[in-house]
């Protein structure tokens, strides 16, 4: 079965074909970090409108990449939902609009669910079941995996996520949008005895996370500061908040490990291509003689291939998921425990 998988949730547009016997077949992504950077964060409408003008070139370029036609697919899958409503319109929009015309069944991917399934595309993927720490802009979850649709809630920030904590805490830093990975690079150049910024909930007895505080906490040492602050100082503080989120981040994973008893840990989201991150759960997880597993750097970000992924195993564990019908929804506000068993 090939499945065409259409991601539009927030400011990546992302276009796939997978294969059920042949693997990613190809895919296609368009990124609106240059859009949205002058205004420091994500504009909505602006997002929305940049789909628009993106999504029929990324599909012709995945088509043509696979060397296939629209009416050699099986299915449609696409974002359903969570995020921003003006952008899942148009990805679903532009499935209903193809399934119509093609007589082809749309599956619906919970967004979350293809960041999940996403290391499964890597050539060593792991095997159900295992503990997940999904990480990105928006959601900073450890997730029990047990099957497609299998998903069991651990643990969750109570409030900042821990992608805002590091685009936020960047941004304080005066460092360009995306702030993640500059925060990030800036750290490689910190001394990290400097500054010994707040580890929260570290020795919570749950598996929740709060990076609230840890934001306000690297507000307080700027502002103790000389202005302008110079270089070595800078990297000294993005240094310091870089070590704290990534020892609570390492610390809540290898409790949910040792609680589930599970031996396999999977990292999905943008976060997880951090690099201290990786180095800290590679330690942690070979000290425990676990495995952990990432989707390669080009799946972390939103994309085309982990929404065609995900809905391929909806389809080949439950064929009757797809829906013949051409009506369609979004759900900005989706929880994961509303996922049943494919």
């Amino acid at each position: 079965m090939i499945v065409l998988g259409i991601e539009s949730s927030c400011d990546e547009t992302g276009i796939a074909l997978y294969d059920t016997e042949k693997g990613l077949l190809s895919h296609a992504l368009y990124s609106q970090i240059a859009l949205h950077a002058e205004y420091g964060g994500v504009v909505p409408e602006l997002a929305s409108r940049d789909h628009i003008r993106r999504i029929v070139p990324l599909l012709r370029n995945a088509f043509e990449k696979a060397a296939l036609k629209p009416a050699d697919i099986d299915a449609i899958a696409h974002t359903q939902g969570p995020g921003l409503a003006g952008a899942l319109l148009v990805g679903s929009s532009v499935a209903a609009g193809l399934g119509f015309a093609l007589g082809k069944p749309l599956i619906s991917v919970h967004h979350l669910e293809g960041h999940l399934l996403s290391p499964l595309l890597a050539k060593q993927p792991p095997t159900f079941p295992f503990v997940a720490l999904l990480v990105s802009g928006g959601h900073t979850q450890l997730m029990k995996v047990s099957g497609v649709g299998q998903y069991e809630l651990l643990g969750e920030t109570l409030d900042d996520t821990a992608g805002e904590a590091f685009d936020k805490s960047a941004k304080l830093l005066g460092l360009p949008y995306p702030g993640g990975p500059e925060i990030s690079k800036l750290a490689e150049q910190g001394n990290p005895d400097v500054f010994q910024l707040p580890r929260p909930m570290l020795h919570s007895k749950d598996l929740n996370f709060s990076f609230s505080g840890l934001k306000t906490a690297v507000l307080t040492t700027v502002n103790k500061q000389v202005q302008p602050m110079d270089g070595n100082i800078r990297a000294d503080i993005a240094r310091g908040f870089v070590d704290a989120i990534v020892e609570v981040l390492t610390a809540k994973c290898a409790k949910a490990l040792r609680q589930t008893r599970l031996r396999q840990l999977v990292v999905a989201g943008g976060v997880g291509a951090n690099k201290q991150l990786r180095a800290a759960l590679d330690k942690m997880t070979s000290k425990r003689r676990c495995r952990v597993f990432y989707p390669e750097i080009e799946f972390c970000t939103d994309n085309g291939a982990m929404i065609a992924f995900a809905g391929a195993m909806r389809l080949k564990a439950n064929p009757d998921c797809a829906n013949p019908a051409y009506g369609f929804t979004v759900r900005p506000r989706w929880p994961m425990e509303g996922l049943t068993a494919a």
